[in-house]
């Protein structure tokens, strides 16, 4: 359950007609410390808890629920008698069984309409939850969403990326309540997002879905924030459907070297004999993931993520003819990169289109940078890399530079099935 004690703390001492000054005295604290306190989402310490009801006027378990914190003695209540519980809690709500006569069941909304259709793929115009409503269950081999980080920015006039936090976290949640409810046993999903999100998220889907990694994206040109650490990273998380992922086929990237003379920046020691020809493992840190802001690449004047992500997750995790769902469309990375790879895709964007229709009028261009990305993959050293050695007189005689044979990907056609 989503945790945001010092959303609630403000929330109630509002609702109470209580200053802020009169509350920290309350509290036996500073104005600048009840400043820190209202800004934390974790759950403070027993006495904190217990003297913030006391100074509010309300009752411990209150304050714990309006911060998203069952108290123990309901957790243990809910987990003994599950049925029982709820239905009293139903009843004391006002609200129906769950499951309640047809005639009252919300029916199947009509998906939103189709902007752009090709061969492989379509996209809709209109709010996701309307198309994921729409798709039926465990039909999908890959989810990759990213979503709106709720940051104030500016993504045009039918985005909100300004809400309320616990408004916010209610919308995720049933966002992915249905990205989980489409996706096919073994199927994959990623999310990408800011750790302060992906840290709730994450435990979300942890209750539903098997978690597999925590990958951390390195953000170039990191600002800093007063009274923290510089946010360096992007986080994006990736569970499946079950024990085993269906497909999983990460791409080697070459040994990392230095761009002026071409010498490992990292010493392999007495192993250089040992090495993959294909290049070394990828690891769950990714600090080659460059952001879009060259002319060339950017599509929009939004944020817009590089080819070279989407390229990889979908090296990950899906293969030729797999069909991937991108609910949050934003600049079309995702959709060009499953059309280029030979995926069927379908996706929905609530906001402007027309930067993916335009993107999908010049797919050669997008052909080309893909080309130039993949040629840099599954070997342990560039071309440009090897050349810059040689002129540097590095010796590169103890790696194995031939080629090694590729294995098929043997996999389950995908489909656009509608309930």
């Amino acid at each position: 359950m989503f945790c945001h004690f010092g959303e609630a703390l403000r929330r109630l001492a509002r609702e109470r007609g209580q200053k802020r000054a009169m509350l920290a005295r309350r509290l036996g604290i500073t104005v600048g410390e009840l400043a820190e306190l209202e800004q934390t989402a974790s759950l403070p310490s027993r006495p904190v808890v217990e003297r913030a009801a006391a100074a509010l006027g309300v009752a411990k378990d209150e304050l714990l629920l309006a911060a998203g914190v069952l108290p123990v003695w309901l957790e243990k209540a809910l987990a003994a008698e599950p049925v029982r519980m709820l239905e009293a809690l139903r009843r004391e709500l006002g609200m129906g069984p769950e499951n309640a006569p047809a005639e009252h069941a919300r029916a199947v909304p009509t998906p939103p309409p189709i902007v752009l259709e090709t061969a492989l793929g379509r996209l809709h115009r209109g709010d996701c939850l309307e198309l994921l409503h729409g798709l039926a269950g465990e039909s999908i081999d890959l989810v990759f969403a990213d979503p709106p980080f709720n940051l104030n920015k500016d993504y045009g006039a039918d985005v909100d990326d300004d809400r309320d936090h616990r408004a916010y976290y209610a919308w995720s949640c049933a966002w992915m309540e249905q990205a989980v409810r489409v996706l096919r046993p073994g199927g994959s999903l990623f999310l990408y997002n800011v750790p302060r999100w992906n840290l709730h998220l994450a435990s979300w889907l942890s209750a539903r879905l098997e978690f597999r990694h925590w990958i951390a994206i390195d953000i170039k040109f990191s600002l800093p924030i007063l009274g923290r650490l510089y946010p360096s990273h992007y986080a994006l998380i990736y569970f499946t459907k079950g024990r085993r992922p269906a497909k999983f086929a990460p791409p080697r990237l070459p040994i990392e070297t230095c761009r002026h003379c071409g010498g490992e920046i990292r010493d392999y020691g007495g192993y250089k004999d040992r090495m993959n020809p294909r290049g070394v493992n990828l690891t769950d840190v990714w600090t080659d993931i460059a952001p879009v802001r060259h002319a060339r690449f950017k599509r929009r004047r939004a944020n817009e993520l590089p080819l070279k992500l989407l390229d990889r997750v979908l090296d990950i995790a899906s293969a030729d003819g797999d069909l991937v769902l991108d609910p949050f469309g934003g600049s079309g990375t995702t959709y060009i990169a499953a059309e280029l790879k030979g995926r069927h895709w379908i996706g929905c964007e609530i906001g402007d289109c027309q930067p993916i229709i335009d993107r999908f009028a010049r797919l050669d261009r997008e052909r080309d940078i893909l080309d130039e990305l993949r040629a840099n993959i599954n070997t342990l050293f560039t071309p440009a890399a090897l050349e810059l050695r040689r002129r540097s007189g590095h010796d590169t005689s103890r790696y194995r530079l031939e080629e090694a044979d590729e294995k098929p990907v043997v996999h389950e056609q995908g489909s656009f099935d509608w309930k």
